[in-house]
Order: C-alpha cells, then sequence, then structure tokens
C-alpha cells in the first residue's frame, strides 16, 4: 500500500465526510480499500460514478453501490430554520467541514456553498431545526469545493488534535501544581 495509491483513492471520493461508508471520512476509506478491507461501493454520495472511477484506478471491475450503506441520491445541503434554533451548539461539532455558524444561545446558519451535505447535524439537533434541501443553482461539488471541503475538514482535524494536547498539557500541569500543593502541605 503507498501513500499515492491513497492520495489517488481520496482524490476520488466525493469529499462529503458523511461517514456513510463506515469509515471516519474520506480519507480512512480512501486507506481501507488500498488495504483491501473496503469494498469500492460504499460510498452513496459518490455513486455510481465514483465506483466507476475507483474501478478504473484499481484495475478491477466495477459493482453497483452496496444499498447497506444507503442510495445515491441529488446532493443536498443543509438548511437551519434559523427562527427554530435555539442555540444550543450542538450541530457544531458534528460537521465534518465547519460549514456552521453560531455561538451558545445565539442563532445558526450554515455556510451553503462550504456544506458537503453530509448530514451529520441533523440526529443532535434537539429542535428538529435542521432540514437538507436542494443547493442552489450556483452551489455545484465540482473537484474546486471537494478539494476545499478536504481542506477544511483536514483542518478542523488538526485543530481538535491541538486542543486535545493542549488540554491534557492543562491537566497534566494541574496534576503537578495538585502533587506539590500536596507534598508542601505534608512537610
Amino acid at each position: 500500500m503507498s501513500a499515492d495509491l491513497i492520495d489517488h483513492i481520496d482524490a476520488l471520493l466525493p469529499q462529503t465526510q458523511c461517514t456513510q461508508c463506515g469509515f471516519n471520512g474520506c480519507k480512512p476509506y480512501a486507506e481501507a480499500i488500498a488495504k483491501n478491507q473496503a469494498d469500492i461501493n460504499q460510498c452513496p454520495p459518490g455513486g455510481q460514478t465514483g465506483i466507476d472511477k475507483l474501478a478504473d484506478l484499481l484495475n478491477i471491475a466495477s459493482k453497483p453501490l452496496n444499498a447497506k450503506y444507503g442510495i445515491e441520491q441529488p446532493r443536498q445541503v443543509a438548511f437551519i430554520i434559523e427562527q427554530d434554533c435555539i442555540g444550543c451548539t450542538k450541530c457544531l461539532p458534528p460537521c465534518p467541514v465547519d460549514a456552521i455558524l453560531g455561538a451558545n444561545k445565539y442563532m445558526h446558519t450554515v455556510i451553503a456553498h462550504e456544506c458537503s451535505g453530509c448530514e451529520l447535524c441533523i440526529d443532535p439537533c434537539p429542535v428538529n431545526c435542521i432540514v437538507m434541501q436542494a443547493p442552489q443553482a450556483d452551489n455545484v461539488w465540482d473537484e474546486t469545493a471537494q478539494n476545499r471541503a478536504r481542506q477544511r475538514h483536514q483542518a478542523k482535524l488538526l485543530r481538535q488534535t491541538q486542543l486535545e494536547k493542549e488540554k491534557a498539557a492543562r491537566a497534566e500541569k494541574q496534576k503537578q501544581l495538585l502533587a506539590k500543593l500536596k507534598a508542601a502541605k505534608n512537610n
């Protein structure tokens, strides 16, 4: 398995980061395909066209989309019914491309041209104010949008990793401070 092969497979995936394939994003799915741990027909957003491209790349026979992972359907984007939004922020963490703007107790909105259509924001919403709708005519999910989604997803993963490191460092610092205070108290 080469990094080049993984990158080529990843480039053919739609970059919706929807997890419908059973993996936590397009890159992990590409890695699994490259390792023969996943089949090429597990991506509903990529549809039959995506499956055919993967088959061509890997020089294997194409096959139909495995219905276990969903059905191919036209792309939609998330839309927040703003008057119903309570500003709970529960839709923010699951968005793999940071396409939702909002703050605690303030109305949220979706940046439609950044939304990958993954639908991961719908279930966490306690007031069901997020719906999927057809994108505007100028909102095309082309290679440029896919590359932007990949970059936004990677940036989010990097930021989350950095925040976890900072949190662990703060916890370690607190632990050391408590140990010093305990030692000082015992002396």
